[in-house]
């Protein structure tokens, strides 16, 4: 595509020539002490997996351009580029390949540096670090530690899930559809010590945050808020008959409908099922408990045919003293509320499939306000919805409502009950059975039980070239690693051998980047609160919840320290989603065969090409396809820039780009207009946070239509041209930037264009000089008027009225009304 002759654009020796010049003028360094307004853009982390192709590329072109615009609008741009570095990717490739991860990891980090330095990205490389790095994960562990001495990390025994595959524990939400996120083998149920993050504590303030929040997308925070799953209700607790020292405690949303409790259920593993079982039902509950073992959460509640199996036992209804059956069932999961329900199958249609399958009573305790339905009326389905008690003693006739804050004040009146409010949000499970992660700096002592390393010991070191065979953590079986001694009494004691999950690594890098080089703090507060939060972030929106969730509590937990000045605690004002790219109607990936390489790409078209055609496919949130022929179609634009463009290489008079020319003719202003529409189009998709530079690609094809035009005549080039010729490399900057620096150069100006100013644009170029209004006489047209925008209607009708042809149409008929649309359209409706 780069034949050498005239007019052909020497794209891989200016590219390179360019890439040179940036570097070693460190042009993208931001700087502290910038007195411009900081704007701090950034693309999530990325995991160093191997080679890029131009799905990748189209973020990271994205996050570039609005970084390019956004300094050339006058801000101190921050702009950052580390890696994700820790993780299973590299344990596993390092099983495979009998190598250490840290080897892999490094490889593969620097071949992605090296394409994202080629794809022209204009990031800070002074801030580059990877979370692999001792010096970023020192940092994890000390604030591990002021999490610890806050009572917000904790260890205790938990049923988790467990990847056989992996030998990890997972996460809920990396177990969905009980299978490992990462692997695809299915989990299993296991209880282990483990260690947790009390985000708990932050579940008000998380959601609350999200109404701050209006620059994200409305779905991401949607689905943060269920993920939060706040509710209002009661807790109270169901004595069990027999057992004195035993309660069952339950949380309801709808404790209006407790008269209607015909059945309590306990999760297997609740620790009650042990004590309350009868000896004739032992061996039914354990067998049933063993078929769970495999199970996760998801096909549990959601997947599984609902099933149970009675204990012997019963509860006692805490309002009306009924001896209620104790079942467990595969439903109801310990780590979710008290992992206990009450059953009511008349008014809830999980309980209502229960009941009917082990034939269970069904009473109806509520019926639809104003209804003359019986209390006594069979039930077909169950009634989910508020209404009016019945069958509830001195509650009935109470409205749901009502009810329940009279029901809870009862409860509350015996002791055994109050009004709460309940989160779905459980605590966050940080605890790894893996090597290739953050070392958690915790040792436990004969004596003194747990104890924190001390920081003046930190980091703890992760052990190099440990033998990983996949089965458990190497870290355990290394008696190097593991054996130390207390920090308190210095007797011998045993390190912790989890690693601490990676998504502790991204909770906070993007505060770290603002001071990437301190070495006696994970950051300076007084340094990087003025930068913060983030102003746009980027990124693909499968982090919707678990990365920005834990992102904005690592934040809100920082800033509640004192360490960082940020009002509200959120880290990004602004997130925006793009979307993938596809080829052959699939999305990019290596297992289907139809991935583009960006190395390829950028040889075989260059790489203001492939930016542009990835900025042109569609707006940047929505998917796209990748085709040959959109991509050659960008190698002829650039092509026709630089035809254009040649010609006036070098003129010495420098264009004042700030002032409008001189036009003498209707092609001259139409051709500055086009330069204007064009700077409109980029300042507006900037300023409005919408990145649609799928427009403004559109209006630079416009204006080189327009140039090409003008080019085209003969004589000596107008001052409107050469205005235009100037512009160019201006509009051109953020998106094509190497071929924008080469034009800049060759047009006399010494100073990089992307040290330049956007140019603002002028609404006296963006008029038109005339417009046609259409007349129509009964919706058929049949005249036209040229006149000045902006005409008044009335005059609009006096030029309409002088034309025959329409005064001809109307005859003697009067105008019984007039349609008017500025500047486009007059319709006369005559009888």
């Amino acid at each position: 595509m780069n034949e050498d002759r005239p007019g052909t654009y020497d794209y891989r020796g200016i590219e390179a020539k360019w890439q040179a010049a940036w570097q070693e003028a460190d042009l993208y360094r931001a700087r502290d002490d910038d007195p411009r307004p900081k704007y701090y853009v950034l693309e999530m982390l990325p995991y160093p997996s191997g080679d890029l192709h131009v799905g990748h590329a189209k973020n990271y072109t994205l996050g570039d351009s609005v970084a390019r615009m956004m300094r050339m609008q006058g801000h101190n741009v921050i702009h950052p580029m580390g890696w994700d570095a820790f993780g299973l990717p590299a344990e596993n490739a390092a099983m495979q390949r009998n190598i250490d991860p840290r080897a892999w990891t490094e490889s593969n980090i620097a071949n992605m540096r090296r394409q994202i330095r080629l794809m022209g990205t204009g990031y800070d490389w002074n801030r580059e670090f990877a979370t692999c790095d001792p010096a970023y994960y020192r940092w994890n562990q000390w604030i591990f530690l002021r999490l610890y001495e806050r009572g917000l990390a904790y260890k205790r025994e938990a049923p988790v899930n467990w990847c056989p595959f992996d030998q990890t524990v997972l996460a809920n939400e990396q177990a969905e559809g009980g299978v490992c996120w990462r692997c695809g083998n299915a989990v299993e149920r296991r209880n282990l010590s483990q260690w947790f993050f009390k985000i708990t504590d932050y579940a008000e303030r998380l959601l609350a945050g999200l109404d701050t929040l209006t620059g994200w997308p409305e779905q991401t925070r949607a689905m943060q808020r269920n993920w939060i799953g706040r509710s209002e209700g009661t807790t109270f607790a169901f004595a069990v008959d027999g057992h004195a020292d035993a309660s069952v405690g339950v949380f309801t949303t709808r404790v209006d409908t407790v008269f209607g409790v015909s059945y309590v259920v306990l999760a297997a593993e609740h620790p009650l099922v042990q004590t309350i079982t009868t000896p004739e039902h032992r061996e039914a509950v354990t067998a049933f408990t063993a078929s769970l073992s495999s199970k996760s959460d998801l096909e549990r509640t959601s997947l599984m045919e609902k099933a149970g199996v009675p204990t012997g036992a019963f509860a006692l209804h805490p309002l009306t003293g009924a001896r209620i059956p104790i079942w467990i069932a595969n439903y109801v999961l310990a780590e979710y509320g008290t992992g206990a329900v009450m059953g009511v199958p008349g008014h809830d249609e999980r309980d209502f499939v229960f009941a009917k399958q082990y034939g269970l009573p069904i009473v109806r305790v509520v019926v639809p306000t104003d209804s003359d339905l019986a209390p006594d009326a069979p039930l077909d389905e169950a009634l989910t919805g508020d209404g009016t008690l019945v069958n509830s003693g001195a509650f009935d006739g109470m409205s749901s409502a009502d009810a329940r804050r009279a029901i809870t004040d009862a409860l509350h009146a015996r002791g055994i009950g109050e009004g709460v409010v309940n989160f779905r949000l459980r605590d966050w499970l940080l605890s790894r059975q893996r090597y290739w992660g953050t070392p958690i700096p915790i040792v436990y002592c004969p004596t003194d039980g747990e104890v924190m390393v001390p920081d003046a010991q930190l980091p703890v070191i992760l052990p190099p070239n440990l033998p990983i065979t996949g089965q458990g953590s190497p870290l355990a079986r290394d008696a190097a690693f593991y054996e130390t001694t207390c920090p308190k009494c210095g007797g011998p004691a045993r390190r912790e051998t989890d690693t601490m999950d990676t998504f502790v690594d991204s909770s906070w890098y993007f505060i770290r980047y603002l001071d990437a080089r301190n070495e006696t703090l994970p950051f300076d507060g007084a340094r990087v609160s003025p930068m913060m939060p983030v102003d746009q972030y980027i990124g693909g929106s499968e982090h919707a919840v678990l990365h920005l969730l834990y992102a904005r509590f690592f934040t809100m937990v920082l800033a509640d320290a004192g360490m960082l000045d940020l009002p509200g605690g959120e880290p990004f004002e602004r997130l925006f989603h793009q979307g993938m790219v596809w080829r052959n109607g699939e999305k990019m990936s290596k297992s289907r065969g139809n991935v583009v390489g960006i190395d390829e790409t950028v040889e075989t078209y260059g790489i203001d090409a492939m930016r542009l055609f990835l900025l042109k496919l569609a707006p940047p949130e929505d998917s796209a396809e990748w085709t040959d022929e959109g991509i050659v179609g960008r190698v002829r634009f650039v092509n026709r820039v630089w035809r254009i463009s040649e010609p006036y290489f070098p003129i010495a008079k420098i264009i004042a780009l700030d002032t409008l020319p001189p036009c003498t003719t209707d092609a001259e202003r139409d051709l500055v207009r086009a330069v204007h529409l064009a700077l409109a189009s980029g300042a507006e998709e900037t300023a409005t946070r919408r990145f649609h530079y799928n427009t403004t690609t559109a209006r630079l094809d416009e204006l080189v239509n327009a140039l090409s035009k003008a080019t085209a005549e003969p004589g000596e080039p107008s001052a409107a041209l050469l205005y235009a010729v100037h512009a160019l490399p201006v509009l051109l900057a953020p998106f094509a930037p190497h071929l924008a620096d080469e034009l800049w150069s060759r047009l006399g100006y010494t100073e990089s264009v992307h040290l330049g100013r956007w140019i603002p644009a002028d609404p006296a170029a963006l008029a038109v000089a005339q417009i046609t209004v259409v007349v129509q006489i009964n919706g058929k047209v049949r005249g036209r008027v040229t006149t000045q925008p902006g005409t008044p209607q009335a005059e609009i009708l006096a030029l309409a009225l002088a034309d025959p042809n329409v005064t001809n149409h109307i005859g003697e008929k009067p105008i019984r009304k007039e349609i008017y649309i500025a500047d486009k359209l007059l319709n006369l409706v005559v009888a």
